[in-house]
């Protein structure tokens, strides 16, 4: 249960603001939609190997010219 305390003269709108925030880091969302429908764990693995080297290709240190 997230508990989002407003503080006095605070805008609904950054109450709001940081319930999403907060709502986002615990990842009920993605992880509800991950349960949707059944991925195989080497269908999974696969994606994620597939994240994983597009990750390194964009963000890692590229030493070669």
């Amino acid at each position: 249960m997230l508990i989002i305390n407003v503080k006095d003269n605070e805008s609904i709108d950054k109450a709001l603001k940081r319930f999403k925030k907060k709502f986002e880091k615990t990842g009920v969302l993605r992880q509800l939609r991950s349960r949707t429908a059944f991925q195989k764990p080497s269908v999974k693995r696969r994606t994620e190997i597939i994240k994983a080297t597009y990750k390194e290709r964009m963000y890692g240190n590229h030493t070669e010219q």
